[in-house]
């Protein structure tokens, strides 16, 4: 595994000039973001040795390096998740890779659906914890000599940069809620049980990523940012039959926000 990475990396670095320490990936609600990057070298998933390819509509499979505002970053432009078939390490191995290449920051969105009854379609909700709802673990195997066997989880997301979104949040006027993802195999989306269940041990939301990459960064040493597009209610009385389509747009009218944070924060910090 530390070889492929290695390898990977190797071919990156061959490629670009830049040297980013900022990563986001630009899951749901983050794909207008690539058109505010400039000085653009984009590299198809394709093209990269040892990276698996997204095969979910609304996907693209491309690193782009370049520059938002005046940082230079790397966005991951579609990511890969569990319920596709790959295995947790494959899923995760990107963010290996981003070490290798020198990431310490690392910004990740997602479309949730909402346990708390307290939220709307649309809400954006900063995660301020998870729960591990996978039923394989990311770093299971071998450690990696990235971080300890046993690494500490106490501040998954970081407390500063929660707390610099919500500065600017408030200087921008957009409303951010701050709640517990929980992330789950998938690929269905949950049954009212399940809701209910998920709710009852501490979530605001569910989701079917995240959660993996994020263990990984931390292994890893890079600090995290997450934030989900409520997308869908899982709240008694308000659950009703929900397609991926109807996801991607609730996420879509979320995205000018989502962005505007987003590129703030990349600049601040």
């Amino acid at each position: 595994m530390l070889e492929k990475i290695q390898e990977t990396a190797a071919f990156l670095k061959a490629r670009i000039t830049t040297h980013p320490e900022t990563a986001i990936i630009l899951g749901t609600g983050l794909g207008s973001l690539a058109q505010e990057i400039t000085q653009k070298h984009e590299i198809a998933y394709s093209e990269i040795p040892n990276f698996p390819i997204s095969t979910v509509e609304g996907h693209k499979g491309k690193l782009i390096f370049g520059k938002l505002g005046d940082k230079d970053i790397l966005a991951m432009q579609g990511r890969f998740h569990y319920y596709e078939g790959y295995s947790m390490k494959e899923v995760t191995f990107p963010i290996r890779v981003m070490r290798e290449l020198g990431i310490k920051n690392l910004f990740v969105s997602n479309a949730a659906g909402a346990t708390n009854p307290d939220y709307e379609i649309g809400d954006l909700m900063l995660i301020t914890d998870h729960i591990n709802f996978f039923p394989e673990h990311p770093l299971r195997g071998k450690n990696i000599d990235y971080g300890p066997r046993f690494p500490d989880m106490s501040e998954a997301y970081s407390k500063e940069f929660i707390g610099k979104a919500l500065e600017i949040a408030q200087r921008k006027n957009i409303t951010l809620r701050q709640g517990v993802y929980i992330g789950t195999q998938g690929p269905t989306f949950e049954t009212p049980a399940e809701y209910r269940m998920f709710r009852i041990l501490g979530a605001d939301a569910v989701g079917m990523s995240t959660v993996p990459e994020v263990i990984v960064a931390n292994h890893c040493g890079i600090k995290v940012l997450g934030i989900s597009v409520i997308t869908d209610l899982g709240v008694e009385g308000k659950i009703v039959e929900v397609s991926h389509e109807e996801v991607q747009k609730a996420a879509d009218a979320a995205q000018p926000r989502m962005t505007t944070i987003m590129k703030e924060l990349v600049n601040e910090i």
